[in-house]
């Protein structure tokens, strides 16, 4: 079956009234109890190496289109669990984020199931055509609360020549000044772990340079998320209870403890009520999911 065709299929499986919740591989949270589900289309498409772009199902496996563009040598900026269409419904970028920029860049274009049972395409598939305003960036992160992603066209990049982690006593900010380019760099109040990728010889000059000892990986990461402005992680220490690992010059946190909830600005709620209204005027798109939650 073509993609074009699973598409079609999907929006059928959505349909046109009553609640309806979408889900994947279940990485990211299961489905809403006591509501229908529907599941994404998958598979890879195709694979334009010269344009550096790749059409996909939302229900593809980040693993499975990680194998389909090792073949031509790319990659792409997305966490490497779940499905691609799950990925970007969170937004949330991975380790990554500092050298290869946040999720949301990845994408070009989206073909989206709306509240009405309509397949509505956003975006272009090149980089350069697009106008007007970017439906596949508040797409991104909505938890499909404003629409169910179905077949997406993503911007690929270089699969590094060489990439490795190593790490440091060393302050991480000092680091983020003087390393070319870091991928990543982390810091849990103690020691920094740092990802370098690129040509072999220009790695090697930076591990010298600033006496990086190897590592196999990076720390393991607890299971919250924070969201802080990047120049107040090395303050961390004083303000956090339990373990945690940032990542230095993003301003994302892995704590133990879930962050406060903090107010909300009154706008901010009102915009995202209008919008959801405007998306999804009866709520039948993932009920009851508060994304400012």
């Amino acid at each position: 079956m073509s993609l074009d065709d699973a598409v079609g299929r999907f929006a059928e499986a959505v349909g046109t009234t009553g609640p309806v919740t979408v889900t994947g591989t279940g990485s990211r949270g299961g489905p809403i109890p006591g509501v229908r589900t529907v599941v994404p289309p998958a598979g890879v498409e195709w694979v334009q190496a010269a344009e550096m772009t790749v059409r996909c199902g939302a229900g593809t496996t980040v693993a499975a289109l990680d194998d389909a563009l090792a073949e031509v040598g790319q990659c792409v900026a997305i966490p490497d669990t779940g499905t691609v269409g799950g990925a970007l419904a969170v937004g949330h970028s991975g380790v990554r984020r500092l050298g290869w920029g946040p999720v949301r860049d990845t994408v070009l274009q989206v073909r989206y199931v709306a509240a009405s049972g309509q397949v509505v395409t956003a975006g272009g598939p090149t980089v350069k055509n697009v106008s007007g305003f970017d439906l596949c960036r508040l797409l991104v992160g909505s938890r499909g609360t404003l629409g169910f992603l179905s077949e997406l066209i993503l911007r690929t990049r270089p699969r590094p020549a060489n990439e490795a982690w190593f790490t440091s006593d060393r302050d991480p900010l000092d680091l983020l000044r003087g390393l070319y380019r870091p991928t990543s760099i982390l810091w849990d109040g103690h020691q920094t772990w740092v990802l370098l990728d690129g040509h072999h010889d220009d790695v090697d000059h930076q591990v010298r340079a600033f006496r990086l000892g190897s590592v196999d990986g990076p720390p393991p990461l607890p299971p919250h998320r924070w969201s802080i402005a990047p120049s107040t992680v090395c303050s961390l220490g004083d303000r956090l209870d339990g373990r945690f690992v940032a990542e230095v010059g993003v301003g994302t946190v892995h704590a133990e403890h879930p962050m406060p909830r903090r107010p909300i600005d009154p706008g901010v709620a009102d915009l995202h009520r209008r919008l959801k209204h405007e998306f999804d005027p009866t709520g039948r798109l993932n009920p009851g999911l508060d994304v400012l939650a």
